[in-house]
Parts: C-alpha cells; sequence; structure tokens
C-alpha cells in the first residue's frame, strides 16, 4: 500500500504535521474545494451577518442581497487564489507564510491566525450549543441550566474532535456528503422562513445609503473569506501541481458563495420584516421562534450539524497552526489542545459574557486588519512567483533557506506591520455607540465610515512589500514549478 492511501485515508488518523506533501502523495480534484467552503458556509451565522445589514447598515432586501453576492462571492476567489500556494507548496498557509517572512517574523502572522481561529470555534461551538439545548427542551422538555449548558459544549467539541481528529481524508469525505444532508435540510428550513417574512414591511422598506452598501460589502468580506483567507492552503495541500488554478478559485467562490448568498439575504429578509434576529442574545432561539413548532426538530438539527460542518475545519486549520508556532506534538494533540481552549471560551459565552453579537462583530473588526495585512503582502510573493523549499520550511534554525536577517525577511514583516497600522487609523471597534473598545483617529474619514480599514490594509501591505521587497528572495528552488501567473492559465 502507497504511503499517500495509508497517510490519508478515509477513517485513519492522518500522521502528516505541517510538512510539505510530496507530488507523490498528492491527489485529489478541484471540486474538493467546492464542498470544502460549501460546508464552511452552511451554519446559521450567516443569518446574524443579513441581519445586521437591514438593522445596522440600514439597507433594503435588495441591496442587501448585492452586498451579500458582492463580498461572499468576491472574499472566497480571494481564499481560492491564496490556497494555490498550498497546491504548489504542498503545506498548510502559516507554514508556507515563513517562505514569505522568516522564520521568527512569521510568528507573529501565526499567532493571529490561531486567534481567528479559536474566536470563530468559540462563537461556533456556543451558537451549536444553544442548538442542543433548545433541541433537549423541545424534544424531552428540559429546562436550561449550567451543568446542561457544559454538557451541550461537550458533546459538540466531542463531535468536533472526532473529525478534525481523524484529518485531512475524513473531513474531505463528510464535507461532501454530509454537506449534501445538511443543505438540504437546511432548504427546507429556509423555505418555511420565508413564510414567516413580512412582506409588506419588506417591500416598503426605503433604500440605504450608498455608503451603507459600501461598509456592508466590507462587513460581509471581513465576516466570511477574510476570515478563512489564511486557512485555504491547508486544505489544498494534497491537491496535485497540475490542477490549473483557475478552477480551485472558481470551486472556493461558488462553494461558499452560494449558501452564503442565500442565508444572508435570508437573514436581512427576515429582520426587515423583524428585527428580533437582530437584537437576540440566542440567534438560535430567535429563529426558532419564527417556526411552526414541528419544525423546531428538523431545524435545530439542521444547525447543529451545519455549525459541525464549519467548526471542525476551523479546527483542523487551528491544529497546523499550533504547531507552525512550535508546539512540537503530533497533530492530534495540537487539535485536543486547541478544543480545551475552545471550550474554554465557549463557557465565557454562555455563562459569564451577556452579549452574543457585541463581541462577535467587534472580533471581526479587529482581526480582519491584521489577516488582510498578511493576505496584502502574501498576495504579492505569490504573484511574484514564489518557489517553496520543503527542506527550508521545516528547518527553523540559522541554516534556513529562510532564515534572511535574523530570523526576519524585514521589507515583509515591516509592510505587515505598517499595513495593520495604516488599518487601524480607520477602524472602530465597538460593541454599542457607549461601549468602543477602539477608535482610530481616522475614522471619521470616508473610508473609516465605511468601514474599509481592512481594505485599507490590504493595499499597504502589497504596495509597501511591491516596493521594499526583495526580488531575490522569491527564487530560492530555480528547478520548481511556473510561477503562479502561469498556474492559474
Amino acid at each position: 500500500m502507497t504511503d499517500s492511501t495509508t497517510n490519508d485515508r478515509v477513517g485513519t488518523v492522518e500522521t502528516r504535521g505541517i510538512e510539505p506533501v510530496p507530488d507523490s502523495e498528492r491527489h485529489g480534484h478541484a471540486g474538493q474545494m467546492f464542498w470544502t467552503w460549501f460546508a464552511a458556509n452552511i451554519s446559521i451565522l450567516g443569518l446574524p451577518l443579513g441581519a445586521s445589514l437591514v438593522a445596522f447598515r440600514g439597507l433594503n432586501i435588495w441591496q442587501a442581497a448585492l452586498v451579500a453576492v458582492v463580498g461572499a462571492f468576491g472574499s472566497f476567489a480571494l481564499v481560492g487564489a491564496l490556497s494555490l500556494a498550498g497546491k504548489k507548496g504542498g503545506a498548510p498557509a502559516l507554514t508556507l507564510s515563513r517562505a514569505t517572512f522568516g522564520q521568527r517574523g512569521n510568528v507573529g502572522p501565526t499567532v493571529v491566525t490561531w486567534l481567528s481561529r479559536v474566536g470563530w470555534e468559540t462563537i461556533t461551538t456556543t451558537t451549536a450549543a444553544y442548538a442542543l439545548l433548545a433541541l433537549l427542551g423541545v424534544a424531552f422538555g428540559v429546562d436550561q441550566n449550567n451543568f446542561l449548558t457544559i454538557l451541550c459544549l461537550l458533546v459538540f467539541i466531542t463531535c468536533t474532535l472526532l473529525i478534525s481528529g481523524l484529518g485531512h481524508a475524513t473531513i474531505m469525505w463528510i464535507n461532501k456528503w454530509a454537506t449534501v444532508a445538511f443543505g438540504v435540510l437546511n432548504l427546507v428550513v429556509m423555505g418555511f422562513l420565508v413564510a414567516t417574512v413580512d412582506w409588506t414591511k419588506v417591500l416598503d422598506a426605503p433604500a440605504g445609503a450608498t455608503s451603507g452598501v459600501i461598509a456592508g460589502i466590507g462587513f460581509i468580506a471581513a465576516g466570511t473569506g477574510i476570515g478563512w483567507a489564511n486557512a485555504g492552503a491547508d486544505y489544498a495541500r494534497y491537491l496535485p501541481r497540475s490542477i490549473p488554478g483557475g478552477r480551485l478559485v472558481t470551486a472556493s467562490a461558488f462553494g461558499a458563495g452560494i449558501p452564503l448568498v442565500l442565508l444572508i439575504s435570508l437573514g436581512s429578509l427576515l429582520t426587515a420584516g423583524d428585527p428580533t434576529l437582530a437584537t437576540s442574545s440566542d440567534p438560535v432561539s430567535a429563529i426558532n421562534a419564527m417556526l411552526p413548532s414541528w419544525m423546531a426538530i428538523p431545524y435545530l438539527i439542521a444547525a447543529f450539524g451545519g455549525l459541525l460542518m464549519s467548526n471542525h475545519l476551523s479546527t483542523y486549520s487551528a491544529g497546523l497552526t499550533m504547531i507552525t508556532l512550535g508546539l512540537k506534538v503530533p497533530r492530534t494533540w495540537a487539535v485536543c489542545i486547541d478544543i480545551v481552549v475552545m471550550f474554554l471560551g465557549g463557557i465565557y459565552f454562555m455563562l459569564i459574557a451577556g452579549d452574543f453579537y457585541g463581541p462577535f462583530t467587534t472580533f471581526l473588526t479587529l482581526l480582519a486588519v491584521p489577516i488582510s495585512a498578511w493576505i496584502g503582502v502574501i498576495g504579492v510573493d505569490m504573484l511574484r512567483g514564489r518557489d517553496y523549499d520543503p527542506a527550508g520550511l521545516m528547518d527553523t534554525t540559522r541554516s534556513s533557506r529562510y532564515w534572511y536577517s535574523g530570523g526576519f525577511n524585514l521589507p515583509a514583516v515591516f509592510a505587515w506591520v505598517a499595513a495593520i497600522v495604516c488599518g487601524l487609523l480607520f477602524t472602530t471597534a465597538s460593541t454599542s455607540a457607549d461601549d468602543v473598545w477602539f477608535k482610530g483617529p481616522l475614522t471619521n474619514t470616508w473610508l473609516g465610515e465605511n468601514g474599509l480599514g481592512w481594505a485599507i490594509a490590504i493595499a499597504v501591505g502589497a504596495l509597501l512589500y511591491a516596493v521594499l521587497g526583495r526580488r531575490a528572495s522569491v527564487t530560492d528552488v530555480p528547478s520548481s514549478p511556473a510561477p503562479l501567473e502561469e498556474a492559474v492559465r
């Protein structure tokens, strides 16, 4: 039996960590990216995003649908483009990032990425536990209490561990078949939710300002594709180099775009008739209240399953990211450590914090800036034709090809830090008008008022690295495959 089948087989534990996948073990097709990103985005968290567009951005349903299309499809096309590095280098995104930032310089982007993953996992776990609590209440008449809350968190976390712990092959298999099952169930639930809409209020709602549309696109992009941009390569690393890059981009954009546009548009539709969803501290219960009582169990099962599909992907990537940071344990143990952190975060959200959406949107706003700065630098590095040396990526000593100056590729690190600073100048992070966590000095400008700090970070990071970066540093392995431009063709 070949190494590729023993290391990456459905139902067995993936033994590979962050080390690059050799060509002899590459397999799969571009369509896997469609199912991967469809699975990541069929959860009910898309409904609150849509609710925010109407309740807090003042958009009508047509504007919200346009925002969903541009923000979701556009941001996941970017995810697909960045995943080409995984196909080319065969390693996780943040491991490949060592070649750009240097072995020590890559620590900053890697820490931010891990925080992003843990934050998303905490939000997903919290929402899933709410769904399971509601399911127990409907099916067995059990009232919520602290013990039951912790038990529901543990059930969801265990399910996540069973999938993400097994690894890549099992994840890819489940993504396809479970997504079909939960996707159909979600469509049924969505049909009943549409029937609850107050169409008079929806159709009579006035159009919002153009600035609200622009801000909405930024909000959706930051809350969907931007959050996954530093994980795309994690799932493309087993794919053969010969797969056209354009197919990966298309598969990623449509895989995520289809469910996101449906869910975000539905969330906007529901909120245009009733603002309950946008202000609820428990989104699961708010949606459940809109459905006939007999639909509660199918809805809650669909909600739980959709959230599980998203969470196991994030947890798998978080484990790889922790190993990239220097955690010297097998991949499965890294996943277990991440699970513990996720569990503690879920307890905080459910038993201590009093607001769900405030921390959620604030978290998205703040982390979008450093992730966007990373995207700008990495994007330029890829466009220059970056080749990846497998030995250099794994060698974290001074002998590494990617040691640069004291472990730092100074142009890349400087461009990333400067881009973060510039992005934060235009960024406001707050849970409410009276609870402002951070407010940049340029937030009163047009760019700041429209929430484009993340876009500024991408632009500044790309521009600075394009000017300061050394072209010689991207041609480390002369015999490696053609640059990105040729791979996309």
